[in-house]
């Protein structure tokens, strides 16, 4: 009998496979929140968010962590506490979730696009170097997916041009570039642990830095002005905070650091496993012509996943496009999904387009702006990172699925909307 696409009557490739939970749930994790919820001590800088910022701190590399209830206002206080605000300009990757982006906003400054690399997905060194002005003041390189930002690169432009990197992290948890722990070769590290991420508690964030004084301004801009340890008596008129330092409550709480710390026993463990089915399904999907796996960055040891990022030549695929892809991956047993797409196109960016700015390419692409990131994000698709905890036989599955698209590339079309 010939083989049919699962979406077109066929069986699927990968039959019964059952996916791997995520957020993962531990008996230990629920017995600790059991127990504080009996204590009722659930916020305000708690043991439990000071031992998870410091094994946290430890484990990426950093002298200081602070927490906070999300990845976005993480970035925000980034950007605020280096005195960045209105008519400062901030590079941002074309393609990236819009918070980072946003994020820039909020503090009154504004964002400029640059494009990608086509081999990473995160953003080109050279491009940045041609977007810098007068007004330029920070960088925020994003390691995204399955790549790391080239921080060797971005780190000669930044001291030549005197501008602070801020490292959007939201993905590479456990990830180094050349031994150094994503989130400590700028001089601030962001990262998002929301449910979906690698580390995850639903919603939560932290930054890290090696900077003393940056990480006591980060704490206040979190924690209503007041400064990190025991509050100092102040006489008549003090206050916790420098005049104009204007402070939020971005706290985060006591149940998310549990649950934090219970996914740590496990984050090395998980991260290299990743690693290592990453390397094992490139291997096998780069076979397949017209296919090609994201580069994790040259010196990206160990590299950290959310998505394992696909991309493919629709002229290979008898020009299926990425909806009928994915589409016909669901059906064999695999989810998949779109690339953020560039940020200016999202549905959620709605900034007026005179507080934010994008670059164009350069002359091989006849000056269109982000032309490499508006190509990749209509030709691509992420597996979720929790696909790369499976074991072997499964991943065998995951690249045979691929395969068998491949092999009735033609019948795809019947899949198109």
């Amino acid at each position: 009998m010939a083989e049919v696409l699962a979406a077109l009557g066929g069986a699927p490739a990968l039959g019964k496979v059952k996916p791997v939970q995520w957020p993962p749930r531990y008996r230990s994790t629920e017995r600790e929140l059991l127990r504080l919820y009996r204590q009722q001590y659930w916020s305000f800088n708690g043991p439990q968010e000071k031992l998870f910022c410091a094994k946290f701190a430890a484990f990426q590399g950093a002298k200081h962590c602070v927490f906070m209830m999300n990845g976005t206002v993480t970035l925000e206080a980034a950007l605020y506490v280096l005195g960045i605000g209105r008519g400062d300009e901030v590079i941002v990757p074309a393609i990236t979730w819009v918070a980072t982006a946003a994020a820039v906003v909020y503090v009154g400054a504004k964002p400029v696009f640059v494009d990608v690399d086509p081999e990473t997905l995160c953003m080109d060194p050279v491009q940045v170097e041609a977007a810098i002005t007068p007004q330029t003041r920070a960088i925020i390189p994003v390691h995204l997916y399955g790549a790391m930002a080239d921080l060797d690169a971005l780190q000669g432009v930044a001291t030549r041009r005197n501008l602070s990197i801020i490292e959007d992290c939201a993905h590479a948890h456990g990830g180094a570039w050349a031994g150094n722990g994503a989130g400590t070769l700028g001089r601030i590290g962001s990262f998002s642990f929301q449910e979906s991420k690698p580390l995850a508690c639903g919603e939560g964030g932290a930054v890290i830095t090696d900077d003393e004084e940056l990480a006591s301004r980060l704490y206040r801009y979190k924690h209503i002005g007041y400064p990190p340890g025991p509050r100092p008596r102040l006489e008549p008129g003090q206050r916790y905070s420098p005049p104009g330092f204007v402070c939020r409550n971005y706290r985060a709480t006591e149940f998310q650091a549990v649950i934090l710390l219970g996914q740590m026993r496990t984050l090395r463990r998980n991260t290299a496993r990743r690693a290592v089915a990453a390397e094992y399904l490139r291997a096998g999907l780069e076979e397949i012509p017209g296919v090609r796996v994201q580069s994790p960055g040259r010196r990206a040891d160990p590299q950290a996943y959310y998505r394992l990022v696909v991309t493919f030549q629709p002229e290979e695929l008898a020009g299926a496009s990425q909806a009928a892809i994915i589409r016909a991956l669901a059906a064999e047993g695999l989810p998949t999904g779109p690339l953020y797409g560039t940020v200016y196109r999202h549905p959620l960016w709605n900034v007026a387009p005179e507080n934010w700015r994008m670059v164009p390419t350069g002359a091989d692409k006849m000056g269109e702006c982000c032309a490499i990131a508006e190509d990749l994000s209509t030709r691509s698709i992420g597996i979720p990172h929790q696909w790369l905890l499976q074991p072997p036989p499964v991943l065998d599955a995951i690249a045979g699925a691929f395969r068998k698209l491949y092999r009735n590339r033609d019948a795809l079309r019947r899949l198109e909307e």
